[in-house]
Formats: C-alpha cells, structure tokens, sequence
C-alpha cells in the first residue's frame, strides 16, 4: 500500500520539542538521540547517525535489540507516526525524517483539521502491533517482554473505548489487569486500597466509570454506581487462580488479557476518521452527521460510533464490496462507499452506506491491500482460518467489471443485544435491488 502506513517521528536531546530533530538538519550527520515511544508510558532511547536518511528497517534492528525481541516476533511490531491529528503505519523502507518534514501536507490531505491546529501538531515515532500480523501468530507467542507490549496497546484500546466491549469481558479485562500489575494474592482490603489509589479508570474503560445522562445524574449515581464496578471487578479478580491455588505465572495472564481481546473481532484495526448521516427523524432534520470511527483489520471493516462506543457496521470482506469517490464540486466530501447485503420488509436488498472522510483513499487502499494479504495467505495454506470461508476463490478486483467485486450471496446480519454486534437498523443507507 502506498501512504497508508504510517510511523512515528524522532525526539532531539538538543531541543525539548519534538520538532526540534526535524529543524537541526545541520547537524544531522551526527549522530542525533531518538526517542521511540511505547505504550505505557515508556520509550526506547537511541542515538542515530544520519538521521535524514535512516529508513524504518534500519531503526527496527536498533529498537529490536533493545526491547530483546526475538525472531520469531519481529513481524508482530511496526512503526507509526502519529499525533492526535492522524495515524499512520510506516513500511521498512520509509524513512521517518523525511515524513516528519511531510507532516503538514499529510495533515491538510488526510484530515479536517483547521489551519491553526495543523501548523501545531507535533507527530512522535511509536513502536506498536504491526496491522498486518495475524492473530493466529500471535497466540504463538511466549515471550515475556513481547507479550507485555501486545498487552499495553491492547489495555489502551481498552481503557479508551477505541475497543467497544459488553461488560462481561471489561470487567474480566479489568481484573486481569490488576492481577497483572499487582499480583493475585490481594485481599479484599488491599484490594480496595489499590483501586482507589490508582483508580478505577486504570482498569475499567473511561465511558464504564464516568457514566452518562448528565451532570446531575452522573453526581447522583457516581458513588453506588462505582461501588457496583468495584464489587463487579472484585468477584472477577477472586476468580483468577489456578485449580491448585497457585498464582497464575505472568505470561499465562498475559495470554489470558490477549485471548480475550481476540474475541473482539477489530482486534488489531488500524483506525480512520469518518462521519455518516444520521437517519432523518422529521422533515426539519437534514444533513445531521455522526462521528465514526472505522477499523480496519485482516478480518474485515467495522463502523463504530464514537460517542456510544459500540459497532454500528461489521463486515467480513466476503460480505462487502467498496471504493471511494473524490468530490465533484466546492463543498462536496472524499466518500468511502461500503456496499453489503440487507433486506427491507422481506425483500432483499442491497445497502450503500456512504462514510464522509478525507481518509477515503487512505480506507480503501488498506482495504484493497487486506483482501489481498488475506487472500494469498489463504489460498498459500488451503485452509481454513477462524473458522471463515476461505476467500481464495475471489481474488480482490477481478469479478468482470467492478474491481471490488464480492464473491456470491451472502448471509443476512443478525441484530444482537451486544455492543460488538451490528445495528444495520439504526443506519441511513441507501438501498437498491440489484
């Protein structure tokens, strides 16, 4: 795929701004300090010569070195640049100077935001899960030190809602990550100690702890419904032990925090901005939008509502054809049209759901690129994998005249009382008998 990866920009021990290593290009035949940040608050400290030329294959070897990655988990990491603004995921041969010095042209390309935030946006380089690794591959993994960086990354999807999930598994999720940061061998005092010093926000996603409905609602239930999460977590905790009362070895919880994210069929998106139409409830309401966020994986590509944080749309890429449209006039949005199969009142249909977003290019080349992969690992293995249809039989852009063709009929979605499930329903679709 061309520009949709992206990785993260060096730090400058000469300067304290992040930028500060983009502006020394005098001296950037010496060797320059690189900051390459982690999740959980820690960063890899290297000091790099020819700073302006180094590509990201030559940083990973560094950066490998120091976290003792092993060769059998090379492929689990990437490097992303990244800034509140936009992230993307770099390939080995990008060389992270270069695009540091891009930033701003890809930032008026690829989002809406104003001039004034652009020209302060200060992306960083991050080490994190490469989008492309299977999570089969992953669950091959027994290595410590690995095993903890997937976890954090996992954790702060967790934690921010960027991972939508029903209560049953953030309350197993916040356990879990409790026992693995302070052991299982808490009592019931010093479990209550540890929450309220750290905070149930450190284990229960922040949209579970804050609650909604309003000030005055949220000032009203803050304290029984906190004590109810807490009590939740507590009987969640108590349950993590072994059959013969032994604590759990490190790398068996980590295992248990990944396998359980695995359930989460967005594990591992990249994720792009985007908005829809909000459906129109009155002949007053028009050109409403809602904020969405859209994960794209090897699996597929889910639609998610930002401020609900729950699935809106998810698609396996045997369920759906797409592309994208560049607008036509002054006014008009870059669009990624994502098309599937629905019904309305009994009749088959066809449903178009149009997602507005300068990231439109961006979505559809990662997709093009994940039906490929997906496709050439399937058919290399003749196998089935997740218990998915193999797709070897619909190579991506050849079914005769649309590129993004889709293999067959597929099953209708089934409405499910469930954040991750679909809600087709509550969309504003376009809809058409073919």
């Amino acid at each position: 795929m061309e520009g949709d990866e992206c990785s993260f920009p060096p730090d400058s021990s000469d300067d304290h701004s992040q930028r500060g290593s983009v502006a020394s290009s005098a001296t950037l035949s010496r060797a320059q300090d690189v900051l390459v940040y982690l999740f959980g608050d820690s960063a890899v400290h290297l000091s790099v010569e020819g700073l302006g030329s180094v590509s990201v294959q030559e940083l990973g070897r560094s950066v490998r070195e120091a976290l003792h990655i092993p060769e059998s988990a090379q492929e689990a990491f990437a490097f992303w640049l990244c800034s509140p603004l936009l992230d993307l995921q770099l390939k080995a041969r990008h060389q992270p100077y270069k695009l540091c010095r891009q930033w701003q042209d890809l930032l008026y390309r690829f989002t809406e935001a104003s001039e004034e935030d652009i020209s302060q946006d200060e992306p960083y380089l991050q080490f994190r899960r490469n989008v492309f690794y299977p999570k089969s591959k992953e669950l091959q993994i027994h290595d410590e030190g690995v095993l903890r960086l997937l976890y954090e990354e996992a954790r702060n999807n967790i934690l921010t809602g960027r991972y939508p999930c029903d209560p049953e598994h953030w309350t197993s999720l916040g356990a879990l990550s409790l026992a693995i940061d302070e052991g299982t061998g808490l009592d019931g005092q010093q479990f209550t100690t540890t929450i309220r010093e750290k905070k149930l926000s450190s284990f229960l996603p922040a949209h579970v702890v804050m609650g909604g409905g309003g000030l005055l609602s949220t000032l009203r239930g803050k304290s029984s419904r906190q004590t109810g999460l807490e009590q939740n977590l507590l009987e969640a905790y108590k349950k993590i032990s072994t059959p013969a009362g032994n604590s759990p070895e490190p790398t068996q919880l980590l295992h248990q925090y990944l396998n359980t994210c695995h359930t989460l069929p967005y594990y591992g998106c990249a994720f792009f901005l985007g908005e829809i139409d909000k459906p129109v409830q009155g002949i007053l309401q028009r050109g409403k939008r809602k904020a969405v966020n859209v994960g794209i994986c090897l699996e597929g590509v889910y639609v998610m509502d930002v401020k609900e944080k729950h699935v809106l749309l998810g698609l396996r890429f045997n369920e759906l054809s797409w592309d994208h449209s560049y607008p036509e006039g002054e006014g008009d949005s870059h669009i990624l049209w994502l098309e599937f199969d629905g019904e309305e009142d009994g009749t088959p249909v066809n449903k178009l759901l149009k997602i507005y977003s300068k990231q439109a290019e961006l979505m559809s080349g990662f997709i093009e690129f994940c039906v490929e992969l997906k496709t050439a690992s399937e058919g290399g293995a003749a196998a089935e994998m997740d218990g998915e249809v193999s797709l070897s039989q619909q190579p991506a852009g050849q079914d005769g005249s649309n590129k993004n063709g889709r293999g067959g009929r597929r099953g209708m979605l089934h409405r499910q009382n469930s954040v991750v499930c679909s809600r087709v329903h509550s969309l504003n679709t376009i809809s058409y008998v073919d």
